[in-house]
């Protein structure tokens, strides 16, 4: 089995059930032999977008972990020491997002396969970060 983190646009599409999301990464992210997780920080940083005007939903945000339960993700929390040892991962200048760059850790600590439409998470590929689209 292999573990599959969403990123934050990701989720949000899949549970918008929106075409912005390619048949492939569907089949993947579906597959029955993927356990698909999101991180806290992905809720965090919806949560931040919804208070500063950048994000709109087309649902309640308070809905969004019955939409996990209900599709089958499970969610990540954020321990203490990741928070504290995400210095560990190298700085690039090419990327500075940090909910991206705690997803990227996450991923990289927990063997987590990244779902992203992000072009700049492959500066992290040399780190250990695995991505897919």
């Amino acid at each position: 089995m292999k573990k599959v983190m969403l990123d934050t646009h990701v989720l949000l599409w899949t549970i918008g059930n929106s075409d912005k999301l390619p048949k492939r990464v569907v089949e993947y992210i579906t597959n029955k032999e993927n356990n698909v997780f999101v991180s806290a920080i992905s809720l965090w940083e919806i949560a931040l977008k919804l208070s500063i005007g950048k994000l709109e939903l087309s649902f309640s945000p308070s809905d969004i972990l019955m939409y996990c339960q209900e599709i089958g993700i499970q969610l990540i929390p954020l321990e203490p020491l990741d928070a504290l040892e995400f210095l560990k991962l190298p700085a690039k200048k090419e990327h500075k997002d940090p909910f991206d760059r705690m997803l990227i850790y996450q991923c990289i600590k927990g063997d987590y396969t990244l779902v992203s439409r992000d072009d700049k998470m492959k500066f992290y590929e040399k780190d250990g970060l695995k991505c897919i689209w």
